[in-house]
């Protein structure tokens, strides 16, 4: 009997291709954009795609200082934090992280669409976050991601 037999194949260390991708934060919401960086760094846009290895790109995030955040956001949307004190947590609403350091804000957004444990940790690495155009990765030759569909 001549029957079809199909393997699942399942990505590892040894298989995977990752690529250096640049992606333009002029102009773009911040949570939309966090998202498809989230996707990029994840892997879940290749057909290889395996939840528990690191199968995505490395992500260069051009021009952070940029972003934009949408209604209030700026002075309503806040960031808590705690010292590990009794009575150490601190809050800083997102006008004022931007003014200590814009990269934070992109930062911060892409690693809570992460995954909460050690790939996500690992994935996080892959990320590199530039205030500006300018960024140190020029050897690497990466190719630019174009996340305005049509605008």
């Amino acid at each position: 009997m001549d029957t079809l037999s199909y393997k699942t194949v399942s990505a590892n260390n040894q298989t995977v291709v990752k690529e250096w991708l640049v992606v333009d934060a002029d102009g773009q919401a911040l949570g939309r954009l966090a998202t498809e960086i989230a996707v990029l760094l994840r892997g879940k846009h290749k057909p290889s795609f395996t939840p528990h290895v690191d199968c995505g790109d490395n992500v260069i995030v051009i021009n952070a200082s940029k972003v934009s955040l949408s209604g209030n956001k700026w002075d309503d949307k806040t960031y808590i934090r705690h010292t590990g004190y009794p009575g150490g947590q601190r809050s800083l609403t997102a006008a004022e992280m931007y003014k200590k350091d814009p990269t934070r804000l992109v930062e911060k957004a892409v690693k809570g669409m992460l995954p909460k444990n050690k790939l996500g940790a690992v994935l996080f690495r892959n990320l590199k976050v530039y205030a500006d155009a300018n960024h140190g990765q020029e050897a690497q030759k990466p190719r630019t991601i174009n996340l305005n569909y049509g605008k």
